[in-house]
């Protein structure tokens, strides 16, 4: 049963892998292909002895007689499913230079995964930045009423700042390890940037399973508040009133959030969290090879960049994108001005007392509500 999803696995990244290749020869100048030699056993040997006096330490010959021959795999002490493996198994890829499932791998996340995904990432924070220039924050369209009511309770910021916590510091040890050597290390150079890339791996592997935890702890926590609603299709028809500048009612949470949550939260957090656990090895009574590895890799990393893109257009609208919008997972509470034109129909429920939440009869101390009225 396992066999076939690695299959599978390969065929696909020995599809990217030619691909890789074919770009990268297509901007190389050409070449004489090489022509089968004879290979002088006893030559052979008499140069890397000659070598070894000459140049002590360096193994090149062992490794080209590696990468060319197929035939010496080396050896390797390493604990594990492949111990005594090397080098990963020779592969001939049909119509490619790899001989290895490794270094097609490293082609694909070189060639793909790491500038198209860098590129992603600068496109979503440009286009966030000109549409705030464009439009600006999203503000109220009357006067605050000075009154207050419980948008968020203790327990559900708390949870929310744990995730949103983890969630940052993995992304940014992620984006500095994946794409750190091409902005950071020129500037600080090889030792500090290593000394930085080492801190943050170990912050990345700390931090992920933390993640991991909270972020179910709020996909519980919320599930309740966005269950889909007739609602939310109006609303996405009209995009959330994102351009018409009138907004668009909604219940707790509108269209667009639930699309975060089920979308980012569930379906991503879902392969993020899996893919993560297996390269930080803890799940129990996996081999762990180097192929399992290399393709968690590179689900992890597509995943991540996805992800992250999603949740900088949350970060923006909860952030500066919308006035009031901070404050109320800071101190849990918003005016009803602002309830009542961002969120109508929660509003409106919690008026008619369908739905259990503080209010204050005035505007109370900043993060002190006064007592429910």
């Amino acid at each position: 049963m396992r066999t076939l999803p690695r299959l599978l696995a390969a065929c696909f990244l020995a599809m990217l892998a030619n691909t890789a290749a074919a770009q990268y020869d297509a901007g190389a100048p050409s070449a004489t292909p090489a022509t089968p030699l004879a290979i002088d056993d006893a030559r052979i040997d008499e140069t890397n002895a000659e070598r070894a006096q000459s140049q002590p330490g360096n193994n090149a010959p062992f490794w080209r007689g590696v990468r060319e021959s197929g035939e010496n795999p080396g050896y390797s002490s390493l604990p594990g499913a492949e111990k005594g493996v090397l080098i990963q198994e020779f592969v001939q890829y049909p119509g490619s230079r790899f001989t290895t499932a490794g270094e097609a791998w490293r082609q694909v996340r070189n060639a793909w995964i790491i500038p198209y995904g860098g590129a992603l990432l600068l496109i979503v924070v440009v286009a966030i930045g000109l549409f705030y220039v464009a439009k600006g924050a999203i503000g109220l369209h009357g006067a605050e009423s000075g009154r207050v009511i419980e948008r968020f309770t203790y327990f559900e910021r708390a949870a929310h700042w744990t995730n949103a916590i983890a969630f940052v510091s993995l992304a940014i040890s992620g984006i500095v390890m994946a794409f750190g050597k091409f902005f950071l290390l020129p500037i600080m150079g090889g030792t500090l940037f290593g000394w930085l890339s080492y801190a943050l791996k170990n912050l990345h592997n700390f931090a992920g399973p933390v993640f991991a935890v909270s972020l179910t702890v709020v996909f519980l926590t919320f599930l309740r508040s966005n269950w889909i609603r007739r609602e939310d299709i109006t609303w996405l028809k009209k995009g959330g009133g994102m351009l018409s500048g009138k907004e668009v009612p909604s219940g707790r949470f509108n269209a667009g959030e639930k699309l975060v949550f089920w979308g980012g939260v569930l379906f991503l957090g879902l392969i993020v969290i899996g893919s993560g656990l297996v390269l930080d090895k803890l799940i129990p009574g996996m081999a762990y090879t180097r192929g399992d590895m290399q393709i968690a890799n590179m689900v992890h990393g597509v995943a991540a960049v996805a992800m992250m893109c999603v949740f900088l257009g949350h970060i923006y609208i909860g952030t500066i994108g919308m006035k009031g919008a901070y404050k109320a997972m800071r101190t849990g509470y918003v005016d009803e001005t602002w309830a009542r034109e961002h969120h109508e129909y929660w509003y409106n429920d919690i008026k008619a007392g369908k739905i259990p939440a503080q209010r204050s009869a005035s505007a109370p101390a900043e993060g002190k509500p006064q007592a429910a009225v």
